[in-house]
């Protein structure tokens, strides 16, 4: 069900075939107990979000040519194989005729969840769920012939360049993606730690795309993040569902439960899924065992139950707020809370992602992805393109959605651009009164920038441009941390819980 771990690059990031479950947890709070049940993986939108072909074994001295032979269907592709191989005007690369013919049978299925690996590609995907890789940290998902941006990792060159979910990648260091699967994406966008890419960025609402050049870094594979909070009350974020992920979250919420946690927020925004082993054992933690967490069901309407496990689950208050970027696994554990726990939800609608796959490596090293069912929440809802609705709905401000400002475009008096006024905009929600947002610089947004400038210790300048576009960004991204009506809501909602 998700994962392509972007990761970047729904594959860049992703989290994809499961592996053997670490040793359990020993500490106080819980422990997770294996789960025997089918291999089933997340992929992402993005991770949610595709990879590319299937492949066939053809070759002439083989026995799965004489398989292929015997079976009447593959009569016309072997003949246009063979064709190609002897009658084509250049010598042609056998492997990559085969390749594609496995592309185009996973392409013609129209599912961005299916997708085929090369051997390069399938290095990569393994490769992210180990405990870091190098590229930007973003999950990408091919849609209607374009690549979007999921969701970007915490702390990662993608978040800090000011990438949001919804992003339209337009094009790659000046080479058009469009029609591109996602593969072929990732393959342009991730690299080396220390070099850079440009990506020509379309935000929903902007007019024009903005080029946003971003170092790449090494992105760590780190899961979870937890805080106390005023009151007894903790916040722990999970970014996506890796091998290690339930540990993680495990030893986290002991080490709350010492500080003296009384209630949790979970936030599960804009985490895009991972794997569904870890859904399952960190929704055990909080619905009571024998619970149904979720149901699977394969092409005939067979339905399997997946109840939770966990002999030991706490009765621990619990707000966990989601949004349009969590996805799958994401989702797996939100229904389950809501539905079988009554588990209250804060937040904005989910993305929507109600399938199954599963990942199967080739003799070759190449590996094949693919949908296999759909996934129903406890009550037996299918939330495929619908998403999941919370309980307590409560958008962000607008500013957390103002478009990235190219911090190498000089802004200064007379300039008239859409990013003019993303910038008035910006310095409004920090409190520097521009007077106008239309887009057009003039005193009075070069006084604001001044006076912003002050405030940072930066050179007075009156124009925005390099160190002072980044000041600003920064500013506002922490503007939204320390004043998330989300949050709020939910220690809200949580606190009344508490007082039950």
């Amino acid at each position: 069900m998700d994962q392509q771990n972007m990761n970047e690059e729904n594959t860049e990031e992703l989290k994809g075939q499961e592996k053997p479950a670490e040793a359990e947890t020993k500490n106080s709070f819980l422990r997770i107990k294996k789960f025997h049940f089918a291999m089933l993986l997340f992929f992402l939108v993005f991770l949610t979000a595709g990879i590319t072909t299937f492949a066939l074994a053809f070759g002439e001295d083989k026995p799965a040519v004489q398989v292929i032979r015997e079976r009447e269907e593959f009569a016309k592709l072997y003949d246009a194989y063979d064709t190609l191989k002897n009658d084509y005007f250049q010598e042609v690369d056998q492997e990559k005729l085969i390749n594609g013919a496995i592309d185009g049978m996973l392409e013609s299925l129209d599912d961005p969840y299916s997708d085929y690996m090369s051997q390069e590609d399938a290095k990569n995907f393994h490769q992210s769920l180990s405990s870091s890789f190098e590229g930007i940290g973003a999950e990408i998902q091919e849609r209607d012939g374009f690549i979007f941006i999921v969701t970007p990792l915490k702390g990662s060159p993608a978040e800090k360049a000011g990438l949001q979910p919804e992003d339209k990648i337009m094009s790659v260091d000046g080479k058009s993606l469009q029609g591109m699967s996602t593969t072929e994406a990732v393959a342009l966008i991730r690299g080396e730690k220390g070099t850079d890419v440009k990506l020509s960025i379309l935000r929903q609402g902007g007019e024009k795309p903005v080029d946003v050049t971003i170092t790449r870094d090494t992105i760590p594979i780190e899961t979870v993040y937890g805080e106390m909070m005023d009151g007894g009350i903790a916040k722990v974020q999970i970014t996506n569902f890796s091998q290690n992920t339930a540990n993680e979250l495990v030893n986290i919420l002991n080490d709350l439960q010492k500080q003296g946690m009384k209630g949790l927020v979970l936030d599960l925004r804009q985490n895009p899924g991972g794997l569904l082993d870890q859904a399952i054992k960190i929704s055990s933690l909080f619905v009571p065992e024998g619970e149904i967490l979720f149901q699977v069901e394969d092409r005939k309407g067979n339905v399997e139950k997946y109840a939770s496990e966990n002999e030991n689950n706490n009765n621990l208050p619990l707000v966990v707020i989601i949004d349009k970027g969590s996805a799958s696994a994401s989702e797996i554990l939100a229904g389950a809370v809501s539905e079988s726990a009554g588990v209250p939800l804060v937040g904005e609608k989910s993305f929507g992602k109600g399938t199954v796959q599963r990942a199967e490596d080739f003799s070759d090293g190449s590996n094949m992805k693919f949908t296999t069912e759909k996934w129903l929440t406890p009550k037996g809802n299918w939330i495929h393109k619908k998403g999941i609705k919370p309980d307590h709905e409560v958008p962000m401000p607008e500013y957390a959605s103002l478009p990235f400002i190219d911090p190498e475009t000089e802004l200064k008096v007379s300039t008239a651009s859409e990013q003019v006024k993303a910038a008035q905009k910006m310095l409004k929600a920090l409190g520097f009164e521009t007077g106008r947002e239309d887009g057009f610089y003039d005193e009075k947004t070069k006084e604001a920038v001044m006076a912003f400038q002050k405030s940072k210790e930066l050179e007075e300048t009156g124009i925005l441009k390099g160190s002072s576009t980044i000041e600003l960004m920064n500013a506002l991204r922490e503007q939204i941390k320390n004043d998330d009506p989300q949050i709020q809501k939910a220690i809200e909602v949580l606190k009344q819980e508490m007082n039950k």
